[in-house]
Formats: C-alpha cells, sequence, structure tokens
C-alpha cells in the first residue's frame, strides 16, 4: 500500500452516536439562513394548521445532526485522513420522517467502503438517525476524496 492509501481494515469501523435536540429557534435560524419562507419552518400558528402539528424543519437541516458523527470520523487519529488534500466528494439523504421542533435525534456512523482509484482515496461512511421514539428519520451517505 502506498502512503495515499486509506486502509481498507477501517471499512466497518463504528462511531459513538451523535445526539442531537431539534430546538424550534434553530430550525428558523436556519430556515431564514437559506432563505427559505415556507411557513411550515417560521411560523408557528400556520404550522399548527399544518400536516405535521408544529414547526418541522427543512431537509437540509438534516446537515446538522446527521453529520455529526461523521465529524468525528474525519478527525479521527486511527484513521489518519490528510485533511489538508480532503475534499467532499457527494452526500445523499433518504428521508423517512420530518424532523420536528422538540426532536431527539440520535445518529449512528460506519464508514462502509474505502476504495483508490486513479491516485485518490475514496472514503464513504453511512449514518442513520433515528428520534426519541426509535423511528428512522434519515438515512445519509457521504464521500469523501483525499487527493494524492
Amino acid at each position: 500500500m502506498d502512503d495515499l492509501a486509506v486502509d481498507k481494515k477501517f471499512i466497518g469501523k463504528q462511531y459513538a452516536p451523535f445526539v442531537y435536540e431539534v430546538g424550534r429557534e434553530k430550525i428558523k435560524e436556519f430556515a431564514k439562513a437559506i432563505g427559505e419562507t415556507n411557513p411550515l419552518y417560521l411560523d408557528e400558528e400556520a404550522a399548527k394548521k399544518g400536516p405535521h402539528g408544529d414547526i418541522v424543519a427543512p431537509p437540509t437541516f438534516a446537515s446538522l445532526y446527521a453529520g455529526g458523527p461523521v465529524g468525528e470520523m474525519l478527525y479521527d487519529k486511527e484513521l489518519a485522513l490528510n485533511l489538508m488534500m480532503l475534499v467532499h466528494g457527494e452526500q445523499d439523504f433518504e428521508f423517512f420522517e420530518v424532523a420536528r421542533a422538540g426532536d431527539t435525534m440520535t445518529t449512528n456512523c460506519v464508514i462502509s467502503d474505502i476504495s483508490e482509484k486513479s491516485g485518490k482515496s475514496f472514503v464513504t461512511a453511512e449514518t442513520m438517525t433515528t428520534n426519541q421514539n426509535g423511528r428512522p428519520v434519515v438515512k445519509a451517505r457521504w464521500t469523501f476524496v483525499i487527493r494524492g
């Protein structure tokens, strides 16, 4: 293995669960920051009359709680990723339920794949987030490229 490669022995490595409490004001702040105007994200009275009965988070809010343990992976001294050469390759989300104000999210993370191509290392992590009732909220896949 050359000095650019990430050791495949880390496939399957899991990280400690990341717990995140979804706050009503955090949802509103996030929605405003991304230019979202949907009243289900901003207006408590409108949201109460909506299909979810309360403020819900925009889908991209998931990056806050679903990405929490990914940061632990990126800074894992044992994995020793070269952050100076790392770029975020891609990510995708599969949603099962909306995130509501007051939810407590728990996200688990596992390294699902490590591969090499054209002198670059590719590290993929998968996260699964459940709410306080144990119901799945979002499954995410995060791929990072470490350039040679």
